[in-house]
């Protein structure tokens, strides 16, 4: 476990027409909204996990958030006993599933979330700890809102150790104090100076990102499924099974495109789709470790980030595209750039037209001409 600090993990960005809040703080390690060396990403979000796990050794349940830290809050699980479950929170409709727990994320850009809960009374009746893991703790008031939810079908919960783990901590000494009064406790890898960055984003002049028209359908790109298919950890999965499943799915990519013993490429790019970020990352890992390309990866995401090109600005370019798991909604990619391969990593059931070429339009407008959709 190594320490990071705030220049590693924290760059500032404005958000584009949010009347919820002025600026996002952007993770260029996470593997979310910045390319990044997926070594790199799991480095940090295992350092997350051993943390976690060497002051809650004992815990059997770790709870995730959408969309930004389902990968997160796996790595964190990880590092957690054997028979651990992990489970996230999402913002996708599951049409086979109907006991939920739903709740309102504060100042965020898509309010709605729900968590399955289907198996949660067994799964709390099996831990002593549960762990609420996310990239950014920025109040209490998202994770207050959400237990108290928890608390009124699962009283028992209320005896249970409760732990708020995340990458960066930036809630004022008063709300930690008021989640600690409420028997909640939290850890982090960072803890900002600083817990509001409204003024430092005033300067930024942003515009939105471009959008994408899918009907031109001029890119090209190869269509290929797994021989694996991916576990959902929105239905909950045991973490051991999930480590390995995730790596089976990544090894079969690897051994039917022959990556191993064919690959010339000098640039990869993994890239995943919204909340199925924690496959993505484990392919781009072992394409890292079995080849000689330069690999990166992160992920489409539903933030709607300002572009800006000044200097000191994260966010530099960007694409309005359609999501891959609902036609009625945008999601976006940013720093978006050229790759000799770009491989794009789902989980969702869906397979519309319209969806696919959206992406693989933006990618074909960076001159991206070798693009693999890769489905679990």
């Amino acid at each position: 476990m190594r320490n990071y600090t705030e220049h590693e993990l924290l760059r500032l960005a404005k958000c584009f027409h949010d009347t919820e809040k002025t600026y996002l703080l952007v993770d260029p390690l996470q593997g979310k909204h910045l390319p990044v060396k997926p070594s790199d990403a799991m480095d940090m979000l295992h350092s997350l996990g051993q943390l976690v796990s060497e002051k809650y050794p004992e815990t059997k349940l770790v709870i995730g958030f959408a969309e930004t830290a389902t990968a997160v809050g796996m790595a964190v699980a990880e590092e957690m006993p054997d028979d651990c479950i992990y489970i996230h929170t999402t913002r996708d409709n599951i049409l086979q599933e109907s006991e939920w727990i739903e709740f309102q994320e504060e100042k965020s850009h898509v309010t709605d979330q729900r968590l399955l809960a289907s198996h949660l009374d067994k799964w709390f009746a099996n831990t002593e700890t549960i762990v609420f893991v996310d990239d950014e703790l920025s109040t209490d008031e998202t994770i207050i809102n959400f237990i108290e939810q928890l608390k009124k079908k699962y009283p028992e919960i209320g005896k249970k150790k409760l732990v708020v783990a995340s990458i960066i901590d930036r809630a004022t000494k008063e709300e930690n104090e008021k989640m600690k009064a409420d028997g909640i406790e939290s850890i982090s890898l960072i803890r900002p100076h600083e817990t509001d960055f409204s003024k430092d984003v005033e300067k930024y002049d942003i515009c939105e990102a471009d959008e994408i028209n899918e009907k031109i359908g001029v890119g090209r790109y190869e269509s290929l499924s797994s021989r694996v298919n991916l576990m959902n950890p929105r239905l909950g999965v045991n973490t051991r099974e999930y480590v390995e499943n995730c790596k089976m799915f990544a090894y079969d990519y690897v051994i039917q495109e022959k990556l191993a013993e064919e690959c010339d490429c000098s640039s990869i790019l993994i890239l995943g789709t919204e909340e199925c970020m924690y496959p993505a990352i484990v392919l781009g890992e072992i394409i890292e470790k079995n080849t000689k390309a330069n690999v990166y990866t992160y992920s489409t995401t539903r933030s709607p980030i300002g572009i800006c090109r000044a200097d000191g600005y994260p966010i530099k370019s960007g694409y309005r595209i359609k999501s891959f798991y609902a036609n009625d909604r945008k999601s976006y990619i940013y720093n978006l750039k050229k790759y000799d391969m770009v491989i794009v990593v789902t989980d969702s059931e869906r397979d519309s037209f319209c969806e696919r070429h959206s992406l693989i339009e933006a990618l074909f407008k960076e001159r991206n001409e070798k693009v693999v959709l890769y489905r679990g």
